[in-house]
């Protein structure tokens, strides 16, 4: 069997030429990136009393009616979606896959590091944030703030897709190769941040608009060690410094999901060029998002939390990551695009 590749830009845009991809309005200028492409918020938004998969052959619009649906939210005016609350919101791209060609899908880094829980569902899907081969139809995005309130309008990006094309086989997931990621706690330094509970609403246009103390609170803890306070969401860095060549792509997973005591990485992909000394990045730290679960949790500095899986690239990007500019390019520990500098 062969590894399903992952597609580059210019693939992308094939797609999109070859009515792979369409689009309810016309797409954004820099909707695709070097092994992704922004998804984006159409102009409703259903709020649901609870997710759910519709199932095999099953539309996903066929569930949207009472009792799941507790109301209907216009977005085009721009709307709050509040903390602890479930939407579904369809999204304005469309795909139209071959059979050789499957999809997986994410949030952004951006939604990832304001605790913004997303993932993509489709009509006939038993699972989340995949795409079989072949199918056809809408995509729906779930959308459930976790810390902050968000104001969303139509258009506004918080997940993406990647594309894989098989080669002569089956599709597979079998990496190449994978390397595992550790925290970086050393003792009296800012190590990450926790975020604030009842804090204002974010805005997710207003980029470097909002003052970081309003929402986080610093972290330094004295010994090399932080414990997680259950249900609490931290902004934590890794020791590593990260760097993804121009023929492969990456995607962070939990290195022992088993544990159970806190999860690692809301948003996992990572693009060809970042961290690359090519591309501006000089190898990058990874930024974790980490919510603490159950019980208190220990974290200690150089305990391994995560795992950085490698895939290949069909072909090489036309355009590294970070090569025509990026937030999070080069960073070390950083909170979302959002955010000021914190003063």
């Amino acid at each position: 069997m062969s590894t399903a590749k992952i597609l580059a830009d210019q693939q992308i845009r094939e797609c999109v030429d070859d009515g792979i991809i369409t689009f309810h309005t016309p797409p954004d200028g820099d909707q695709i990136q070097p092994a992704s492409m922004d998804l984006r918020l159409g102009h409703t938004a259903y709020r649901l009393r609870a997710s759910f998969l519709p199932g095999q052959n099953v539309a996903v619009q066929s569930r949207l009616n009472a009792p799941l649906v507790m109301h209907e939210i216009d977005l085009s005016p721009g709307a709050v979606l509040e903390t602890g609350c479930i939407y579904l919101v369809p999204l304005q791209e469309t795909l139209n896959l071959p059979d050789d060609v499957c999809a997986r899908t994410n949030p952004k880094s951006s939604t990832g590091r304001i605790d913004v829980f997303t993932r993509v569902i489709t009509d006939g899907a038993t699972a989340f944030d995949t795409i079989a081969p072949g199918y056809t139809g809408g995509l729906w995005l779930e959308i459930s703030p976790r810390t902050f309130s968000v104001l969303v309008r139509p258009g506004d990006r918080l997940a993406q897709i990647r594309l894989r094309r098989k080669g002569d086989g089956a599709i597979t997931n079998a990496p190449s190769r994978s390397l595992d990621v550790s925290l970086a706690l050393a003792a009296d330094t800012l190590v990450g941040y926790r975020a604030k509970r009842h804090a204002g609403v974010l805005d997710l246009r207003v980029i470097g608009g909002h003052d970081p103390r309003d929402y986080w609170e610093a972290l330094c803890p004295r010994n090399g060690q932080l414990i997680l306070d259950p249900g609490e969401f931290y902004i934590l860095a890794s020791k590593e410094a990260i760097c993804i060549p121009p023929g492969e792509a990456a995607e962070m997973a939990p290195i022992a999901p088993e544990i159970g005591e806190f999860r690692v990485h809301y948003a996992g992909f990572f693009d060809p060029g970042f961290g690359y000394d090519g591309a501006g990045g000089a190898g990058a730290k990874a930024v974790l998002e980490v919510r603490g679960r159950d019980v208190p949790f220990i974290l200690e500095d150089g305990q391994t939390v995560a795992k950085l899986v490698f895939e290949p690239m069909s072909q090489n990007p036309s355009a590294l990551y970070g090569s025509t500019g990026s937030n999070y390019q080069g960073q070390g520990l950083k909170l979302s695009k959002l955010f000021g500098a914190w003063v």
